[in-house]
């Protein structure tokens, strides 16, 4: 478990490009909550390949989201726990602090962008 505070800010050098955060078992509940407009919560791994080119690809995709969202599930057991990440990359849809479930695509930003519209036409649901 990571006992951090730290929410950091990776990139936000144009408004083209998505902001991304990295967050941890003590900022994922804040910031999800406080974020306005779509986030992507991705748990990747430093040991996992897929997770490497998610990290590459994710940022510079045209995605229909303000933000990606970070997390090292190797240093934040509790967030794995509880959004139930049973393999990585692990992706997930939260708009305006509502939880819309996973998004399983693969890495190609118009496949993604029809799964996101997918999850957030389901009902919402509090963050888990």
């Amino acid at each position: 478990m990571n006992t951090g505070s730290e929410c950091r800010l990776v990139d936000e050098t144009s408004r083209d490009v998505v902001q991304e955060l990295e967050l941890t078992d003590l900022t994922i509940d804040h910031v999800l909550l406080d974020a306005p407009g779509t986030s992507l919560l991705v748990f990747t791994s430093v040991g996992c390949a897929s997770c490497r080119v998610a990290r590459r690809e994710l940022p510079n995709m045209p995605l229909a989201v303000q933000r990606v969202c970070w997390v090292d599930a190797g240093d934040n057991g509790g967030a794995v726990q509880r959004y139930e990440v049973f393999h990585l990359p692990a992706i997930f849809v939260v708009r305006d602090g509502q939880f819309h479930g996973p998004l399983q695509a693969r890495l190609l930003a118009g496949e993604i962008n029809h799964r996101l519209l997918e999850a957030l036409n389901r009902a919402p649901d509090e963050l888990p």
